[in-house]
């Protein structure tokens, strides 16, 4: 197993944020992170990230904690793209893409650079400064700086929020086709479940800290009686029993 997550938990205050989850995720293959608000998403992806300590548990790459990785070596294997988390507004957009290609240590920097702007067509606003630019702008500049090091894993917390159909359809398809070309195992926390059955080849379900349900899109639709994922995740999120 690649990437395996075992009695994970953040407890902040008293208070379980995550609590002792338990995780697989299969080389090359795209994970689903789904649940209600608050749920504690946000908070499993930071601790990954090596941003939240955890309160305990272990998180393992290739069976091996990742506390024992050097910092650097997380940097090569790891990388993190959210709109909500904000690049430096006041940079340009090649002064961002150049400064975070520097602290991953990217060799060919311009070359990387120029290939990726090209990818997501974002070189029209290259000298324009990150702060300035719209909603759909600055995702696709958020997904370029989190593929500039061409990571192994992805970590994606809602790349499409907020977007228009158009550039939202645009992003997805980007994330699939690069997926295929370069073998990248991801984590995806969404709130649109057509783009979790679009992407994910499994889903895991959270609710108050915990993992409720977890399974294909398919087997958790026909488990639960329902007709498609958001009916699904509806259920899950309102229900008030553990499952």
């Amino acid at each position: 197993m690649f990437i395996e997550i075992k009695n994970l938990s953040k407890v902040y205050n008293k208070y379980f944020a995550v609590n002792k989850i338990n995780f697989q995720i299969e080389k090359n293959k795209t994970v689903g992170l789904l649940g209600p608000n608050g749920c504690g998403k946000t908070t499993t992806i930071g601790m990954m990230l090596g941003l939240v300590s955890p309160t305990g548990g272990e998180i393992l790459i290739d069976n091996k904690n990742i506390n024992s990785f050097r910092r650097d070596d997380i940097l090569k294997r790891f990388n993190f793209a959210s709109p909500y988390v904000e690049l430096p507004k006041k940079l340009t957009v090649k002064q961002n893409l150049e400064i975070y290609g520097r602290l991953y240590g990217i060799k060919n920097l311009n070359s990387r650079i120029n290939e990726i702007s090209e990818d997501l067509e974002i070189k029209s606003f290259f000298n324009r400064k990150t702060g300035e630019l719209s909603s759909g702008q600055k995702n696709r500049v958020s997904l370029a700086k989190s593929l500039i090091n061409e990571p192994e894993i992805l970590l994606l917390d809602e790349p499409t929020a907020s977007l228009d159909p158009d550039i939202g359809d645009f992003i997805r398809s980007y994330i699939q086709e690069y997926k295929l070309k370069n073998k990248v195992t991801i984590l995806l926390a969404s709130h649109n479940m057509n783009e979790v059955e679009r992407l994910c080849d499994s889903i895991i379900m959270m609710k108050k800290g915990k993992i409720i349900d977890s399974g294909t899109c398919e087997d958790l639709i026909q488990k639960h009686g329902r007709n498609n994922l958001e009916e699904t995740f509806l259920k899950l999120a309102r229900s008030k029993n553990e499952l």
